[in-house]
């Protein structure tokens, strides 16, 4: 942490149980010297600390306009994570409630893009079903080596060429792939050249020409089922779509629909719509896909990064200074 005087105030941490609850949590006081720190699984179960609160930390716990009524004291609401569609922004900003996220601090790239490769490695190799054949005595390459492809050569398509994005880019340079990406706005051609002269096109090009679509979008109501029935249609039968941002990025039914019709050759997912997924979801049992429990952003040095983000930002609020990764 950054040097100066201890903060004073007082910071309600919200860790649900899903990302580890107060055990994950029992470290922040420590990290915000000065200020009385009180750490709760959900922003519900402490009203005296929700209604004294002047910063909260939530750790995609969601902060309703509820919650901000309950807390006139509150003046910023500190996202653990580049996302912050769970945090009522319409409620916030009527209230002057300042809310950040960790975008700018590349604390969860590192991990996020090397899950990315993760999935879509485990996508090209088959390797889900080969364990699974392997351990139930089935010599099963003879079946599966038709479905067995390489990245080299083939066309990523990142959706959202931020941190998290070039940082999947860079990786995907060394697998030897072609890159294009869209976004709101085109990247510096300085960006695209060390990029391998990365090619910017619109979505619904991008989806046609890609192997592989990577999804790193934030999750905003213009972004909600980007990926709807229509857009996952216009994927090749042989690509692969992998989403490690955040899973109401894609219509999860329209998606099992294509891969149960073969329409699409598979998909990595470790985001979904809600988290956790219920057993009613369909593309939990859909065929050919790899699935991850949000791990993307939680190995061990990626949560002391995220930790040491958030607070800092909350330190520097409480002392003063300026604030960093406004989204509202």
């Amino acid at each position: 942490m950054s040097g100066g005087l201890p903060a004073a105030g007082n910071v309600l941490a919200v860790i649900p149980p899903h990302v580890g609850g107060r055990s994950t949590g029992s470290a922040l006081a420590d990290l915000v010297p000065g200020a009385h720190v009180t750490v709760v699984e959900s922003a519900d179960e402490d009203p005296a600390a929700l209604r004294e609160a002047h910063a909260i930390i939530t750790a995609l716990a969601p902060v309703t306009a509820g919650h901000l009524a309950a807390a006139p004291a509150l003046e910023l609401v500190q996202c653990a994570s580049h996302g912050y569609d769970y945090v009522d922004l319409d409620a916030a900003r009527a209230r002057s409630v300042v809310v950040c996220n960790i975008g700018s601090s590349g604390a969860e790239a590192q991990n996020v893009a090397e899950q990315t490769f993760a999935l879509m490695l485990a996508l090209a190799k088959q390797v889900v079903p080969a364990h699974t054949a392997l351990a139930e005595a089935d010599w099963a390459l003879p079946r599966l080596q038709q479905s067995l492809t390489e990245l080299s050569g083939k066309t990523l398509g990142i959706v959202g060429l931020g941190n998290i994005g070039q940082e999947v880019a860079r990786r995907a340079l060394v697998f030897g792939m072609r890159l294009v990406y869209t976004g709101r706005n085109r990247a510096p051609a300085e960006t695209e050249s060390r990029l391998g002269d990365a090619r910017h096109l619109p979505l619904d090009e991008l989806l046609h020409a890609s192997d592989y679509v990577s999804l790193h979008a934030p999750l905003t109501p213009d972004t909600r089922h980007l990926l709807d029935a229509r857009r996952i249609a216009l994927l090749r039968p042989t690509a692969f779509l992998v989403n490690t941002a955040r899973g109401a990025l894609v219509d999860q039914d329209a998606l099992a629909d294509a891969l149960t019709a073969g329409a699409l050759a598979g998909a990595g997912i470790d985001v979904f719509d809600p988290e956790p997924p219920t057993a009613a979801l369909r593309l939990l049992k859909a065929p050919n896909v790899v699935l991850s429990p949000h791990v993307g952003g939680v190995t061990r040095e990626t949560l002391v990064r995220i930790a040491l983000a958030a607070v800092q930002n909350v330190v520097d609020h409480l002392g003063g200074k300026p604030l960093r990764d406004v989204v509202s």
